[in-house]
């Protein structure tokens, strides 16, 4: 069999693109899933955070248009491609990671149609920059999740790093500009996982 020849170069360039996407399939997450069976991989994160904003959008401080938040979360971990994940309490080398995450994310949207590639690199430093009610509730949602895992894996991500109650409410507290009433929520999750043991209080 021959070569399938493309002649729409829109086309081409889009499912190039979805072919590149398969890679974060296997870019494996510090954080492991609902009860600590295996590590979680960077397309299952952003599956999972997606569903969660389409479920948990009412908890928003704010109005927020429910496509373009979903559409943050499908897109925000591309990068990672080229990048990798990062245990979120190392910021030993952010200057590097902020560069690293860049030039991936010029390369990989980069190979889509000129306004598609548009689009989604805006999203994408719309979440990092984190000043819109949507990216305020996408940077919370993508916090909320890990933290559910570690607390129904009896805090193992956690306990394998050394985190302590203090690094965990620092490291979140921006939860709470997208959502005062999953803030609470996830606090009392701290509390509980400290009286379980789960996490030191320090």
């Amino acid at each position: 069999m021959g070569t399938v020849q493309l002649s729409n170069n829109s086309l081409s360039s889009q499912l190039s693109f979805l072919l590149e996407l398969d890679k974060l399939k296997s870019v494996l997450r510090r954080s492991y899933i609902n009860k600590g069976v295996r590590r979680e991989n960077s397309a299952e994160h952003s599956w999972h955070v997606a569903v969660s904003v389409m479920l948990l959008a009412e908890h928003a401080n704010e109005d927020i248009d429910l496509m373009r938040t979903m559409k943050m979360m499908l897109i925000h971990d591309i990068v990672e491609i080229d990048a990798g994940d990062t245990i979120v309490y190392d910021n030993s080398d952010e200057a590097g990671k902020i560069e690293r995450e860049r030039k991936a994310a010029e390369r990989i949207f980069g190979m889509l149609p000129d306004d598609q590639a548009r689009e989604l690199h805006e999203l994408w430093i719309e979440f990092e920059t984190r000043d819109t009610p949507e990216a305020k509730f996408a940077a919370a949602i993508d916090r909320i999740i890990p933290l559910l895992h570690n607390y129904h894996s009896k805090g193992k991500t956690w306990i394998e790093y050394g985190i302590n109650a203090g690094q965990v409410r620092e490291l979140n507290s921006h939860i709470r500009k997208g959502s005062e009433m999953l803030w609470n929520y996830i606090s009392d999750i701290i509390d509980d996982s400290v009286m379980k043991g789960y996490l030191t209080n320090k």
